[in-house]
């Protein structure tokens, strides 16, 4: 982070706080959870026991607790653990492609457990435990796809168009008890699920022509945007969604074309 000379460093206000991250040991979750301890926080991870949140959490100080969110009875057991948060960061999720008349009731029925279904039992919880002491902030992890209907994700599609009813609807009526609710959009983000996507340059290439910066984005970017959500800077912020997409929402009909830019080194910039 860059800072003006003689100015103080900014304070996010975390320092102290108890910050609960699902789906926090790899990609956007791992590194929401990171710079969420940089900046002082207590974390804890909570993550399949597959994923190694222990070891995950080992290397930025945190804590773990094993969790599938898809599991009520878990998720009520990591709390129970990990006591009450001031911040809970709800990341945890998954995604299959399939042509929507070939997914198949199995499919749909896992990504909805896990993306909405597990969204859900974690708030809940964590709301009520929250709401019996001084308030606090949630964060989602939602998506682009909240809002268009990218082919061959249906499932996916529907439980992050989901997730931004729970947004509305916790904030309304969490309010009252000082504890605000919003959600980050991210889009193409470079994670373990995405990675075969940014390893085919012309996929890249015909995909970064729509978005105006020209170029997919990191997990580290997503969890700034997560981390001021849930900051003391966000204060008067509820109910709310914020991309992080370089803009592609933005670019109905696409930003780059081949006259005036050309796409090297995995984004597109002007001759």
């Amino acid at each position: 982070m860059v800072f003006l000379k003689g100015m103080p460093e900014l304070d996010f206000g975390v320092k102290g706080k108890r910050a609960v991250v699902t789906g926090g040991a790899n990609g956007i979750g791992f590194a929401t959870a990171r710079l969420l301890a940089a900046h002082g926080a207590s974390v804890c991870l909570f993550d399949l026991e597959r994923e190694r949140p222990v070891d995950a959490a080992r290397r930025i100080g945190g804590d773990a607790c094993v969790a599938d969110v898809a599991n009520r009875a878990s998720v009520d057991a990591a709390f129970r653990e990990a006591g009450t948060p001031d911040i809970l960061v709800v990341n945890a999720g998954t995604a299959s492609e399939a042509e929507f008349c070939d997914v198949t009731p199995e499919e749909w029925e896992r990504i909805v457990s896990v993306n909405l279904t597990g969204a859900f039992h974690t708030m809940q919880a964590a709301a009520r435990l929250m709401r019996q002491g001084s308030g606090g902030a949630m964060v989602l992890t939602a998506s682009t796809n909240s809002y268009d209907g990218e082919a061959r994700l249906a499932a996916y599609n529907a439980t992050k168009a989901g997730l931004l009813g729970l947004v509305r609807t916790a904030a309304n009526e969490l309010g009252p008890f000082r504890i605000r609710v919003n959600a980050v959009c991210p889009g193409l983000i470079r994670t373990r699920l995405t990675e075969r996507h940014f390893a085919s340059p012309e996929l890249l290439r015909e995909y970064f022509r729509q978005i105006p910066l020209g170029r997919g984005g990191e997990p580290e970017e997503v969890a700034q945007a997560s981390v001021f959500l849930a900051s003391g800077l966000a204060s008067y912020i509820t109910g709310a969604t914020l991309f992080v997409d370089g803009g592609q929402m933005a670019a109905k009909f696409g930003t780059w074309s081949d006259e005036t830019a050309q796409f090297r080194d995995g984004e597109w910039r002007l001759r």
